[in-house]
C-alpha cells in the first residue's frame, strides 16, 4: 500500500510539473471553457442550457484521451516499465495509477467549471448533484480506460496522436457537445452513438439536469460502465513492458472489442 501511495503521489506531482500534462489537464480545457463561454453564449444563447456538461465532457476528453496515452508510450519506449518490472511493480498499478491521478486533476477542473459557469455565463447548475457527480466519475472512468488502451496499443508517440484524434475530433462534432444530437442528420446521429461523449451527454442531461433525452439515460450509464471495464481489461491483457517485448498475449486489434457496447447502443436506438 505504501508503494502504491508513493507511486500515486509521484504521478500526481508529475501531472502538475510536466508542461504537456499541465496543458492537457488544465490550460487547454479551461482556456476552451473561457472561449466557448464568451463566444458560444453570444452566438447561440441556448448553448447555456448544456454548457456545463459539454465543457466537462470536453475537459475529460482532453485530459484522458489526448493527455493520458502519450506518457505511457514514452515510458515504455524509455524502458521505465522494464525497471518497474524488475522492482516488482505490477502492470495493473502502472496502468491504473496514471488514470487515477488524471481523474483527480479532471475533478479539480470540473469543479472550477461547475462553480463558475453560473456566475460568469449564466449557465444553469445541475439539478441533481448526485446524478451529476455519478455521471462525471463514470465518464472519467470510461475515457481513462480508452486513454490507457490507446497508450498500450500504440507503437510510438506519433500513433497515440492518430488514435486519440480518431476519438476526440468526432466527439467534438457528433458527440452532442457543440451541436445537440437531435439536430444532427439521422445517419450522423447514428455514428455519434459509437462515441462515449454521446452517452455522457445523454446521462448528464437525464440524470444531472432532469431533462428529456432520446433514450433512457440508464442505458447510457450501463454502456459507459461496460466500455470502461472492457477498456481497462483489454489494456491489462495487451500490456507489454517495453517496445522489444515479443510476448504480447493478443493482437492490438483486440482493442476494437471496447467498442462493442457502443455498437449495441446503435442497435438498441
Amino acid at each position: 500500500m505504501r508503494a502504491f501511495i508513493n507511486h500515486f503521489s509521484f504521478e500526481f506531482r508529475t501531472g502538475m510539473r510536466d508542461k504537456t500534462l499541465l496543458l492537457m489537464n488544465y490550460l487547454f480545457p479551461l482556456g476552451f471553457y473561457a472561449m466557448m463561454g464568451m463566444l458560444m453564449t453570444e452566438l447561440n444563447p441556448t448553448f447555456r442550457d448544456t454548457m456545463i456538461p459539454a465543457i466537462v465532457v470536453f475537459a475529460i476528453l482532453s485530459s484522458m484521451v489526448l493527455g493520458l496515452p502519450n506518457p505511457l508510450v514514452s515510458s515504455r519506449e524509455a524502458g521505465i516499465f522494464r525497471s518497474y518490472k524488475i522492482n516488482g511493480v505490477p502492470a495493473v498499478s502502472i496502468l491504473t495509477i496514471p488514470a487515477l491521478t488524471t481523474i483527480l486533476h479532471m475533478i479539480v477542473v470540473a469543479a472550477i467549471i461547475t462553480t463558475t459557469a453560473s456566475l460568469f455565463f449564466d449557465a444553469p447548475s445541475p439539478v441533481n448533484w448526485a446524478g451529476f457527480v455519478l455521471v462525471l466519475l463514470l465518464t472519467a472512468f470510461t475515457c481513462a480506460g480508452i486513454g490507457v488502451l490507446i497508450g498500450v496499443i500504440s507503437s510510438d508517440s506519433r500513433s497515440t496522436v492518430l488514435w486519440s484524434q480518431l476519438i476526440f475530433l468526432p466527439s467534438m462534432i457528433l458527440g452532442g457537445l457543440m451541436i445537440p444530437s437531435s439536430m444532427l442528420p439521422k445517419m450522423l446521429s447514428k455514428v455519434g452513438l459509437l462515441l462515449p461523449s454521446t452517452y455522457a451527454m445523454h446521462a448528464f442531461q437525464g440524470l444531472g439536469q432532469n431533462l428529456d433525452t432520446a433514450f433512457d439515460p440508464l442505458w447510457s450509464v450501463i454502456i459507459l460502465l461496460t466500455s470502461g471495464i472492457l477498456c481497462f481489461g483489454l489494456a491489462i491483457y495487451l500490456f507489454s513492458w517495453d517496445r522489444r517485448n515479443t510476448t504480447r498475449r493478443g493482437h492490438p486489434l483486440l482493442a476494437l472489442l471496447a467498442f462493442l457496447p457502443y455498437v449495441v447502443g446503435v442497435l438498441l436506438s
